[in-house]
């Protein structure tokens, strides 16, 4: 069964070129190419969407606002593919329920490998972009960071949600500590009772700001 993806993208020549690119892989089956975040909303709640490729800025709806509403309203997972001058809007993006951020400048096989490794519930960020978010979390003077709070987490978990801030998939975590993908994922939702998060990007947020001192 191939995966099922829409793109959306106010330029014309990106989307479709990203789409004859993406159909050249035989996983994939790009679906529809849209012109904004409202068009792309309103076919993931209309039609069987896997991964929703999105653009941040658009028109009617941007990529942050679209990545909301699509996870709130469908099972479609948001993957954001971007440019570096969008940075601004990696934390809302990520806090709204993106499962990856993606710079267009990436080869094909990296976004073919980040779109598979999404649709099999692992969460993409490069490395430039938890850099940018390390950035943004210390110029950020108008919000009072948060501290974690370590007696509230066992050590293990705090070794989990430090290799979750690093990009890391369950598969990996397990391996690193030396544990089943089971007890990984019984620690995620321990890590998210004792939080009130709703999914491991938000973790690796709240780690990343909690480190920050």
């Amino acid at each position: 069964m191939k995966i099922k993806i829409i793109i959306a993208d106010d330029n014309s020549f990106i989307r479709e070129g990203m789409k004859i690119i993406l159909n050249t892989y035989e996983e994939f089956d790009v679906v529809e190419t849209l012109n904004d975040g409202k068009e792309a909303l309103d076919y993931c709640i209309n039609n069987e969407v896997d991964i929703a490729i999105l653009d941040v800025r658009m028109p009617n709806m941007n990529g942050v606002e679209a990545t909301k509403l699509i996870t709130e309203k469908t099972k479609t997972k948001p993957l954001i593919l971007t440019t570096f001058d969008d940075d601004e809007y990696i934390l809302e993006a990520i806090k709204n329920g993106a499962k990856g951020y993606l710079l267009k400048n990436n080869e094909p096989e990296r976004i073919k490998d980040a779109i598979i490794s999404v649709y099999n519930g692992n969460n993409v960020m490069q490395d430039v972009v938890l850099d940018k978010i390390k950035e943004n979390l210390k110029e950020d003077k108008g919000e009072k960071e948060d501290k974690i709070d370590r007696s509230l987490f066992t050590e293990r978990e705090l070794d989990v949600m430090s290799l979750i801030a690093k990009g890391y998939s369950n598969k990996e975590i397990s391996k690193n500590l030396f544990i089943s993908e089971g007890t990984v994922a019984n620690y995620i939702t321990s890590i998210l009772n004792k939080t009130s998060l709703e999914h491991r990007t938000q973790i690796a947020i709240y780690y990343l700001k909690g480190k920050l001192e």
